[in-house]
């Protein structure tokens, strides 16, 4: 995260312990948590927590905790998947910015209009929408975009991988993704989607649109 921020990130994206969809990857506890925001904030970077992986009810309360320590830190917004906890964070964290993941495989305008109607400030975007779509969306809805700027790198479709679920027993419904066969198939997900949906190469028309 230091490297990010002083390389000239103007956000930073990050996990907790749990909730997030990468297990495997060295998280923050809370005393980390609070250091990397303030560490951030200090420096006028904003921060983002994902929280964004589907919950069970026993779950349910320490994610809530999880969301209010991030909070008080003074988190500036906070990546969620789970409607549950969307809802109950938006009701009760009223100025606290909750963005849609792309968990959520927010697709079209209608799934873009129902986000902004249940009071997210942002959606992330399905990362397999092409640039037209994009900009489609952004000129219906007053909602936040957010995009994948290096387009998809799995060869599934955003927040509906299964089949990491059938071949391993881990699944994007848990925090325990698919770590394995990510790094697998990769060099195969490169060349089939990087390339047609990367849009490295067009930022000044994603500049126009205002789009994250």
């Amino acid at each position: 995260m230091k490297a990010a921020v002083q390389n000239g990130a103007d956000s930073v994206y990050f996990g907790a312990s749990n909730f997030n969809a990468r297990a495997s990857a060295t998280n923050f506890d809370l005393t980390d948590l609070k250091e990397a925001i303030s560490y951030a904030k200090l420096r006028g970077v904003n921060t983002h927590l994902t929280l964004n992986t589907l919950l069970k009810d026993i779950e349910f309360e320490e994610a809530v905790l999880l969301a209010q320590k991030a909070y008080e830190f003074g988190i500036d917004a906070i990546i969620v998947q789970d409607l549950g906890l969307s809802r109950y964070l938006i009701k009760h964290f009223p100025d606290l910015p909750i963005h849609a993941s792309t968990q959520m495989t927010i697709h079209n305008l209608d799934g873009a209009l129902e986000a902004e109607k249940l009071g997210f400030k942002r959606a992330v975007l399905s990362r397999e929408l092409s640039l037209e779509e994009i900009e489609y969306i952004c000129s219906h809805t007053k909602i936040e975009i957010e995009t994948f700027i290096h387009g998809a790198l799995c060869i599934s479709y955003s927040g509906q991988c299964l089949f990491s679920s059938m071949v391993g027993g881990r699944s994007r419904k848990s925090w325990k993704m698919c770590t394995d066969l990510v790094v697998y198939l990769m060099s195969f997900s490169l060349k089939m989607f990087r390339q047609k949906l990367s849009l490295r190469k067009h930022p000044k028309r994603l500049w126009i649109k205002a789009i994250y």
